[in-house]
């Protein structure tokens, strides 16, 4: 990483300048063998040679090469670059150029692409879009800290709207701010949060500011060891804790007055972290926490649960479907917990939800026998397991003739499936699509002739061009790669794709290609979903008595009739 300050111009890799130009590493050899003019390394080794990022565009540029690669994708190559991996530092300097606000650090060819994207896109849009690419860089730089989107939805789903007229919200665990600044809306009065690590915080506070509405209240620190809001009583608390925390301080702070419920053991860091939440609730208001699924049964924590049954306090354990974080696939369990205002209004039951099956992109509206009301006497048992799936019992489906038609549809429709696969005849040679001049789908954008739907779908405003061949071209190999950055991450981006210039009876011609292939895609996935309904089925069925072999079944209705004869 450059100093900051720093102009020194931003380096990049021979990999990386075949992802520039969506080309594979052996095509950037050969132009290096091949042509004289190609720049020289500027740093590096023998074997690992960096280039001048600004002389590689220019050479490019000159060659047609990596013509209209996303100026996103460039942008973000040319942070990673000058930052390596600590990409917290380059988003907290591109979101201090966009505020205006403290030192100027970013080097001048960065903060030239920064406005010039901000200008396409609002500062705001632009700063969200790269902290996605940093959130989807799986374990870099803090992103293990930072609450998942999906998991933001989850929390936002069973939160339902923020209607406090006077309401704070609160987050003893911000990280960068997605959870705390996607449930405060525009409802809340006061927004407050508290992060360990620094530069997360400043992402978040970049984040509020960018997006206006509250003022984010903000401190630095370790919310167990050292709370900084002490004081504090929120109308919504809410919380993604560090995972199976066990160093988390419980020698010092034994006697601390946030264990209403009982102190916890040293195992139990996740039950420190839901007391601290509930600690900071307001009579009346609620604390919603994603806690791992042992936090639920482990002996160790069963007093602690019990009194919060007790107490009447919690209302409600969603089991998520696995995938919701960040740095693992584990399933996580949200706690809702709500402090009475009065006496009376403590909960009489649990609301148990088990949603482990459902796609973790899918509705999270509970089906009825996803749910069970437990009344709180049936909790506290010996072990007070709060697990949801140890309640909700799924209806028994009706094996024999659901299987029968699942079969029986699956058997037409691939039938059907075959004959949806369009007859494609030898083309004029790998490649060669790549010799006609291609047109920038930025061009066509910004003279709008081309625009995106709300599903974020392009589509064809002009009768010249085809929209069918739009997206399909749109989906190809080289256009992908010029929306891939150095780090793997994929963002669609209309701007930096291209397409071969063709009349419209040719466009048409591929136009129904793609769409024949866009329904054959279609029904595939929607025969692999019934697929494993009915492996899932027949697994089941078997293991249970419901479904029998077809021998086994013929046996038992030989044997069966002939004790009937002999009787």
């Amino acid at each position: 990483m450059e100093d900051e300050g720093s102009t020194t111009a931003p380096v990049v890799t021979a990999a990386q300048i075949a992802r520039l130009a969506g080309v594979t590493r052996a095509a950037v050899a050969n132009w290096r063998r091949r042509h004289d003019d190609f720049p020289a390394p500027i740093s590096g080794t023998a074997a690992g040679p960096l280039f001048a990022l600004t002389e590689i565009e220019t050479w490019l540029a000159g060659q047609r090469k990596g013509r209209g690669v996303s100026q996103e994708v460039a942008l973000w190559q040319a942070l990673r670059a000058a930052y390596s991996d600590d990409m917290t530092a380059a988003l907290v300097d591109v979101g201090t150029h966009m505020t205006g606000e403290g030192a100027k650090t970013l080097q001048e060819p960065i903060s030239e692409a920064v406005d010039r994207l901000a200008a396409e896109r609002t500062a705001p849009q632009l700063f969200e879009d790269l902290l996605s690419r940093f959130l989807t860089s799986a374990g870099r730089s803090g992103a293990q800290a930072v609450s998942s989107p999906r998991l933001v939805r989850a929390f936002a789903h069973f939160a339902g709207p923020f209607t406090e007229a006077a309401g704070l919200v609160y987050d003893p665990a911000c990280g960068a701010g997605s959870l705390l600044l996607s449930m405060a809306g525009s409802d809340a009065t006061e927004v407050v949060g508290q992060e360990l690590n620094p530069g997360l915080l400043r992402l978040t506070r970049l984040r509020s500011q960018l997006k206006g509405g509250p003022v984010a209240h903000l401190k630095v620190g370790d919310s167990l060891r050292d709370d900084r809001n002490p004081d504090l009583r929120a109308q919504l608390v809410v919380c993604e804790p560090p995972l199976g925390q066990t160093d988390w301080g419980r020698e010092e702070l034994l006697l601390d007055a946030r264990w209403e419920l009982g102190a916890p053991p040293r195992a139990e860091g996740d039950l420190a972290w839901l007391q601290h939440c509930y600690f900071h609730t307001a009579p009346g208001g609620r604390t919603l926490i994603a806690l791992a699924p042992s936090a639920a049964y482990r002996k160790s924590g069963r007093r602690i649960r019990a009194e919060l049954v007790h107490r009447g306090a919690l209302t409600s354990v969603v089991a998520l479907p696995p995938g919701l974080a960040t740095s693992h696939n584990l399933p996580l369990l949200l706690w809702e917990l709500r402090r009475p205002a009065t006496p009376g209004e403590e909960a009489r039951s649990v609301r148990m939800i088990d949603l482990t099956a459902n796609d973790p992109d899918g509705p999270l509206d509970p089906s009825p026998d996803q749910i069970a009301d437990v009344p709180l006497i049936d909790l506290i048992r010996a072990e007070v397991d709060l697990t949801p799936s140890a309640y909700v019992t799924a209806a028994q489906p009706d094996y024999p003739t659901e299987y029968a038609n699942l079969r029986a549809t699956l058997e037409q429709q691939l039938c059907e499936l075959a004959k949806l696969l369009p007859t494609l005849p030898p083309g004029p040679g790998a490649g060669a699509l790549d010799e006609i001049t291609p047109v920038g789908v930025g061009d066509l954008v910004q003279a709008g002739l081309v625009r995106t739907t709300e599903d974020g779908e392009a589509t064809s405003e002009s009768v010249q061009l085809d929209t069918d061949y739009l997206r399909g071209f749109l989906r190809s190999a080289s256009n992908a790669r010029r929306n891939t950055s150095s780090t793997g991450t994929h963002r669609s981006d209309l701007r930096g794709a291209q397409l071969p210039q063709m009349d419209i009876e040719q466009q048409r011609q591929y136009g129904a290609a793609f769409r024949d292939l866009g329904e054959f895609e279609r029904r595939l996935k929607e025969l692999a979903r019934m697929g494993d309904q009915a492996a899932s089925l027949a697994y089941d069925g078997l293991t249970n008595g419901a479904l029998a072999p077809a021998a086994a079944a013929h046996t038992v209705t030989t044997d069966s009739a002939t004790r009937e004869g002999a009787e």
